[in-house]
């Protein structure tokens, strides 16, 4: 089956960097897309980054552009999330997700998530 299993989170000083990792299990994972999302407290799930299946491709939230570096290993299966000048805001937990197609249907799989508080 699926599994995500992020891992990197912390405590960080505002100006400070942290860098998640996913370990990706269960499927094909060279041949998937893969995001990054974030939810802070009393607010929706929100899309940070995405990379394409084979890494060529990436897209970010205005809000982190700059700042965030999304990238994959796909001998490894993981994807990272390398976060620079980390701002109150990014304040959140973080989620490794990928859609999967299975018998005609698209699924998302998430991980646990990590915590990323920022914070002096």
């Amino acid at each position: 089956q699926v599994q995500l299993v992020e891992s990197g989170g912390g405590l960080v000083q505002p100006g400070g960097s942290l860098r998640l990792s996913c370990a990706a299990s269960g499927f094909t994972f060279s041949t998937y897309a893969m995001s990054w999302y974030r939810q802070a407290p009393g607010k929706e799930r929100d899309l940070v980054a995405d990379i394409s299946s084979a890494g060529v491709a990436t897209n970010y939230a205005d809000s982190v552009k700059g700042r965030f570096t999304i990238s994959r290993d796909n001998a490894k299966n993981t994807v990272d999330l390398q976060m620079n000048s980390l701002k109150p805001e990014d304040t959140a937990v973080y989620y490794c997700r990928v859609l999967k197609w299975e018998k005609s249907r698209l699924y998302a799989y998430w991980g646990q998530g990590t915590q990323v508080t920022v914070s002096s």
